[in-house]
Formats: C-alpha cells, sequence, structure tokens
C-alpha cells in the first residue's frame, strides 16, 4: 500500500483525515496470470491500483480480440464507461503477468468525494490522465502508419515490448502478427 500512499501524494497532497479513511476503503486483491479482472457484460464495480504486473483491456469483436491498452505498475484500471456508469461493460481487462492490486468499490469511493474535497480533486486528476492517454490513443490510431506506432513503442513504451506478448502488442497497433514480424525485421 505504501507505493500507492506514495504515487497519490506525488499527484496531489492529501490530509491525513482522508489519507486514512483512504487506506482503510483499499483492499488489496491479487490475480494469477490470465485471471480476468472484470469480462465483457460484467459492471465494473470496482478502481483498481496496479502495483504489480499489468494487464491489458481488451474487446472481442467477432471473434477477434483487439487489445486497446495496457496497464502496468502505477496505473489505475478499470472500464471507466462501466465503473462511472455501472452499466455492462463492452471490454474486458486480462491479467497479463501476476498482478497485486488495491482495491475501492464504487459506492465506498462515492462516500469519500462527497466527505473529502482533496480525494475529489484528486479523482478528476486519475480521470483526466485516462482521458488525455485515451486521446493519446485515439489519434495514434487514426493519424499514424503501423510503421510509425511501433517506432513510437520501441522509443516511448519500450516496456510494452519486453512485457507484452507480441501478439497482442499487433492487436494493439491494429495490424497482424505476420506484419509487426516484417516491420521488427526492418
Amino acid at each position: 500500500m505504501q507505493q500507492l500512499l506514495s504515487y497519490i501524494q506525488t499527484h496531489y497532497a492529501i490530509g491525513a483525515a482522508a489519507l486514512q479513511t483512504l487506506q482503510q476503503a483499499l483492499t488489496k486483491i491479487e490475480f494469477r496470470k490470465n485471471d480476468f479482472l472484470l469480462q465483457e457484460g460484467k459492471i465494473s464495480k470496482h478502481l483498481y491500483f496496479l502495483e504489480k504486473g499489468c494487464v491489458r483491456g481488451f474487446y472481442n469483436v467477432d471473434g477477434k480480440d483487439i487489445t486497446q491498452w495496457f496497464g502496468f505498475e502505477n496505473d489505475f484500471v478499470t472500464s471507466f464507461r462501466s465503473f462511472i456508469t455501472q452499466t455492462p461493460s463492452a471490454e474486458y481487462i486480462h491479467v497479463v503477468e501476476d498482478a497485486v492490486f488495491w482495491a475501492i468499490d464504487k459506492e465506498q469511493l462515492n462516500n469519500l468525494l462527497k466527505t473529502f474535497t482533496e480525494i475529489e480533486k484528486l479523482v478528476r486528476i486519475i480521470y483526466e490522465q485516462y482521458y488525455i492517454r485515451l486521446e493519446e490513443r485515439y489519434a495514434n490510431a487514426h493519424f499514424k502508419t503501423a510503421t510509425e506506432l511501433y517506432e513510437n513503442l520501441l522509443h516511448n513504451e519500450p516496456h510494452i515490448l519486453q512485457r507484452i506478448p507480441l501478439g497482442y502488442v499487433a492487436t494493439y497497433l491494429g495490424i497482424s502478427q505476420e506484419t509487426l514480424s516484417r516491420i521488427r525485421a526492418k
């Protein structure tokens, strides 16, 4: 939990009472490689802080998995649309490596937001960071070639290529695994 608390304090200093109440609301959860944090059709009832491991968010389109995002240490993960609206998720969250999370359920979080304005500001920052990543992902997918996307990963996020199976990376880039192999060979 210390990793989460340090992360929070670097992004927004919150008071001792809010921090203590937040700590009491968090639950440590561990998942094994290939477990699902969330499956399509289920409601995302928790916001998770990923302390250790990695996950991927994907959609199943006509029987094919299409990876939309990856989460690593110090990321907040959930199906944000499902979590915020409390409606069934259209996405899956797959555990790629054994993972340790700190979870807070929607009701507990809402109570904290009502009680502590500094936690409300912290959650707003988390949502803003998610939105920025989403917008970058959208722009990259629509305005860059597969080679440019791969080079971007290679230079800006090499940990993805080191930790994620290439099949998942290919679907993330919107290309076949064979095309990814050709790009990597150049």
